[in-house]
This record gives C-alpha cells, structure tokens and sequence, in this order.
C-alpha cells in the first residue's frame, strides 16, 4: 500500500462492512498517530458510530486503533478508568479509499481484559454468517488461524499489548487532536 499521502494528524473515517459487501459500521474519525510497515495506528474519542440500521451512538473512551496491512484483525485499545481493555476484530486487511478505512468484519472477536485475560466473542454469529454468506474454507482457515496469532500477541505481551503502550498512543493523539 502506498503510504506517501498519508498525514499525520489527519481525519479518516471507517467503514466496517460485512463479508457480502455490505456495510455494518462506521466510525465518523479516526485521527492517524503513526505508520509503521506493517500497520497504521489512529486514535479517536467519543466518535459517532453509525449501525446499518441506522441507529447512531458515541464512543465512551478514547480508544487507540491499530489497523493492520497483511493480518487479519484489527486492535482497538480502549482506555478506561480502571485499566486498558481491548477489543479485537478478525477482519480483513484495511485499504484507506478517498480517506477512508475499509475492512470486512469476520464477527469473531477477542476481548482482552486489564489483568491479560482474554474471551473470544460471537462464535454463533460467525458460524451462522459463515453458513448464510458462504465463507469459503480458504477464509475459514485464514480467520482462525489469524485469531490464534492474534492470542499469541496477547499472551506475549506484544505490539499494542506492551503495558503502557496504549496510554502512550493517546497522550500523542491529545496533542495532535487539541493543539
């Protein structure tokens, strides 16, 4: 992916979309931090969150997002009183289109707690979407062993992970979202 028109301190929008081409969710900013090889992080607060219904609400934490270029999921830190929890999609690489995230949400999804424990999320949802839009078995595949990768990451305390690494990523989006 070329990364030559990517700003610093730039406004993105995101958009989830499921495996059918639909959309599910979108987020209405997400203020890129940094960019890696591998991965672009952003950072967001009290951002309007938009369901395919319709239905709109607001985040209530700021939150530091680490989209990935080859893997399968993406990490949303989520900084709250009493520590960092963090809610990971398996979901497809992103592309940025027209300053737009784009990626297809697999509804499997790991929830880290602040003490490193971990629960996996929406199994039913997974296997019914899988049945009804057709998951290949090569997907299939790539999702669960991407999440098996993604608990490694857990486990070892790595990338967005490391304590105090999260905490780090939103002091950096304070300074670039209110100076």
């Amino acid at each position: 992916m070329k990364t030559d028109n990517l700003v610093i301190g730039k406004k993105y929008v995101i958009h989830g979309y499921k495996h059918d081409g639909k959309i599910h969710r979108s987020w209405d900013e997400a203020v890129l931090l940094e960019v890696h090889d591998d991965y672009l992080i952003f950072g967001n607060e009290r951002t309007k969150v938009t369901e395919s219904d319709g239905r709109t609400w607001r985040t209530k934490e700021p939150a530091v997002l680490y989209f990935f270029y080859k893997s399968w999921y993406n990490i949303i830190g989520q900084y709250k009183r009493n520590g960092i929890y963090y809610y990971c999609n398996i979901a497809s690489p992103f592309i940025i289109e027209e300053d737009t995230i784009k990626y297809i949400d697999y509804d499997l999804d790991l929830r880290v707690f602040p003490d490193g424990s971990f629960k996996v999320l929406d199994r039913g949802e997974y296997r019914y979407h899988k049945a009804i839009m057709h998951y290949s078995e090569q997907i299939d595949h790539i999702l669960k062993s991407e999440l098996t990768n993604l608990i490694n990451l857990v486990r070892n305390k790595e990338l967005s992970f490391e304590p105090g690494t999260v905490q780090s990523y939103y002091e950096k989006y304070k300074e670039l979202k209110y100076k």
